[in-house]
């Protein structure tokens, strides 16, 4: 519990404390947010803001994490490993992607060719490692099997190792694709991903704790209710360092905000978002507990979808927190009320959870 303890406070210190020094640092460089010019027209007043602030929440993780593990004197393990190759990789070709919007002066990075092949080199090469290094259990940091609260008995592997590996990569890069896209798509006002994000993986540090309590290879007579998770006192050492990092980096990213996390930012929380649903045997759990950014993807894609079959929008503007600006809602009003639902949602899971584990 320490670990965590210390996972989570260094994390926050460095966010914290670091940011500001970031911001300097972008501002004497002129690395500043470009806005989109068919957006809400109170964001204009944003531009020139320092972007790319999610170096400081990956690095924020990583020291806390690192932090943690020397003062439990222990190796991470290689779940812990594989959650953060894949947030820092994916974080990387968001800082590519913020980058080349800075250094075109545009409001678009990367084309999107070269970003789904960042996003599945990181996707593929995690998923492929994932079901490899078994531990003295024989359990692999991943399984095929897709997973609720627990791993079902949907098994990928049911026409051999093979087919079982190749549709769990796909899988699991679906799974990548879409959380670090819901992210992405969350962070369009100041905080609003920042806290969502702290609000989420908050709720992924009880469950790596309960985890950890009622683990299968822990308990001297396991029953049907423990938990087959290779290493949950890490991840849950990880989800601590990211909310930490969130925590400290929020302080920044408010109301007005002195710095946007830009790509970099919100395709590393995705990436950790689904490496921890995945390692956590937690995959469909998680579209309860990351409720909030759920809803925000699927108004996009409703608003895509119904446009081209009708021609009409559903919306003002997508996705849903620029409906209710341009619906005359303030910004802080629409953040605050959607950390609240964003609570909500991890509430619902996270009793979902603990009474499924009641019940059995």
């Amino acid at each position: 519990m320490i670990a965590i303890l210390v996972s989570a406070a260094v994390a926050l210190l460095v966010s914290l404390f670091g940011t500001p020094l970031f911001i300097r640092f972008l501002i004497r460089k002129n690395y500043g947010q470009f806005v989109r010019q068919d957006g809400p027209t109170g964001h204009f007043t944003k531009r020139g803001t320092p972007q790319m602030g999610g170096v400081v929440i990956i690095g924020g993780t990583v020291i806390g994490v690192a932090a943690s593990m020397l003062v439990s004197q222990q190796l991470p393990s290689m779940s812990a490993l594989l959650c953060l190759y894949l947030m820092v990789g994916l974080g990387v070709v968001g800082f590519l992607d913020d980058f080349t919007k800075i250094r075109k002066q545009r409001s678009l990075g990367l084309s999107p060719r070269a970003k789904l092949i960042g996003q599945g080199f990181v996707g593929i090469s995690f998923a492929v490692l994932a079901l490899g290094f078994p531990n003295q259990h024989s359990r692999t940091p991943a399984s095929t099997k897709i997973s609720f609260l627990r791993d079902t008995d949907l098994d990928l592997a049911f026409l051999g190792a093979t087919v079982g590996l190749i549709l769990f990569v796909i899988w699991a890069n679906l799974l990548v694709a879409a959380w670090s896209n819901a992210v992405n798509l969350t962070d369009g006002l100041d905080g609003l991903a920042t806290g969502a994000s702290l609000i989420t993986f908050g709720a992924y540090v009880l469950v790596g704790i309960w985890q950890l309590n009622q683990s299968c290879q822990r308990l001297a007579a396991a029953g049907p209710s423990c938990y087959d998770v290779r290493d949950p006192q890490d991840l849950a050492i990880v989800s601590a360092a990211v909310m930490g990092a969130c925590f400290g980096f929020l302080w920044w990213n408010a109301n007005p905000a002195k710095i946007f996390m830009g790509d970099t930012g919100s395709l590393a929380l995705g990436g950790a978002l689904a490496g921890l649903s995945i390692l956590s045997r937690t995959e469909f759990l998680a579209v309860i507990i990351g409720g909030l950014f759920v809803i925000i993807v699927m108004s996009d894609v409703i608003q895509i979808g119904f446009f081209k079959a009708t021609g009409r929008r559903v919306f003002k503007m997508a996705p849903l927190h620029h409906h209710f600006e341009l619906s005359g809602w303030g910004e802080v009003t629409i953040v605050i009320r959607f950390w609240l639902i964003a609570g909500l949602f991890a509430a619902l899971g996270m009793g979902i959870f603990y009474a499924e584990w009641v019940v059995s």
